[in-house]
């Protein structure tokens, strides 16, 4: 009994270090979101460029649209910015949420880099982004004409997810949906 007593923190120790193991091999980018084939949060929100307009997710009903969560302190945001660019020139229209920002640094932000957004709804507290699940910036969401989030990319886009995921994927979608 006395053996026990010592073998059971250990086996438990064990336990627990393998789960740590198995949970640092994970890429968080691959994190599955509950969100994936729901109904987009409905949000309604200040503009980011001008407070006294509010925007929200009825703006993008019935068009097959992205959302983009970034800040400008997010120093990822401003590598995939380029990215976001091209795809809005791509005709890919998309929506941000500026999150956890201050206005003033946002619109600097905007101004230093070009702004690929039809608008910025403006999330100072962070609540808009609780209810759509982030837990960091950038992320990105896929939204279809019905309203539904149909997919989710967490991290920075590069130039090789947008043409091998988002853009088909986009595509794909606004045939479905005529």
């Amino acid at each position: 009994m006395k053996r026990l007593r010592y073998l059971l923190p250990l086996i438990l120790i064990m336990v627990l270090g393998g789960f740590m193991m198995v949970g640092l091999t994970l890429d968080p980018r691959r994190v599955p979101s509950p969100l994936v084939d729901q109904p987009a949060p409905r949000f309604q929100l200040p503009a980011l460029e001008d407070p006294e307009r509010l925007v929200g997710s009825s703006d993008f009903d019935g068009e097959v649209v992205l959302l983009n969560i970034w800040a400008s302190w997010c120093v990822s945001c401003r590598q995939e910015h380029q990215v976001l660019v091209a795809m809005a020139n791509r005709g890919v229209p998309i929506y941000g949420l500026n999150y956890k920002d201050e206005r003033s640094d946002g619109l600097n932000y905007l101004r230093s880099m070009s702004n690929p957004y039809v608008w910025n709804a403006h999330d100072l507290e962070g609540r808009v982004g609780i209810d759509w699940g982030v837990y960091g910036t950038p992320e990105t969401f896929i939204i279809d004409r019905q309203g539904r989030i149909r997919y989710k990319h967490i991290g920075p886009l590069s130039w090789q997810d947008a043409q091998n995921t988002i853009l088909p994927m986009v595509e794909q979608l606004r045939r479905e949906s005529l």
